[in-house]
């Protein structure tokens, strides 16, 4: 049975929303569908998007680079938990890392993982997308 769709002032929300934080693992919605969802979101907003490497369609790994007007990166890594979820993360900064070390590791995390999906979303107050939780 398919989930109902809710809207953000909805209760229960958040327990199926993929990006605002509740789906476990073994029921994410498809790679190609959260991107496309990220994509128009951010576009809606007045904020710009890109795919910088694609993964597998299906069951790819989303990695989320924030940007602020192509400055002040900040890359996202979804994390297993130890109760089965994934937690968006804070893996690199360009606060504390040079622009370059965010770029090796964004390199050294496409070599490791080749489902791997790389999205960059230009728009002030982009964790408002990927929360920590």
């Amino acid at each position: 049975m398919p989930r109902p769709i809710l809207r953000k002032s909805e209760p229960g929300f958040l327990a199926h929303h993929p990006i605002e934080g509740g789906i476990m693992s073994d029921d994410r919605i498809p790679a190609h569908l959260e991107v496309s969802g990220l994509i128009r979101q951010v576009g809606a907003e007045g904020g710009f998007a890109a795919v910088i490497r694609k993964g597998d369609r299906e069951a790819g790994t989303l990695l989320v680079v924030l940007a602020e007007n192509g400055g002040n990166l900040r890359v996202y890594d979804r994390m297993p938990q130890l109760n089965g979820s994934r937690k968006w993360t804070l893996v690199r900064s360009e606060v504390v890392d040079s622009k370059e070390k965010v770029n090796e590791y964004l390199e050294r995390r496409a070599h490791q993982d080749r489902d791997l999906w790389i999205i960059e979303l230009d728009i002030p107050q982009g964790e408002r997308f990927v929360r920590e939780s």
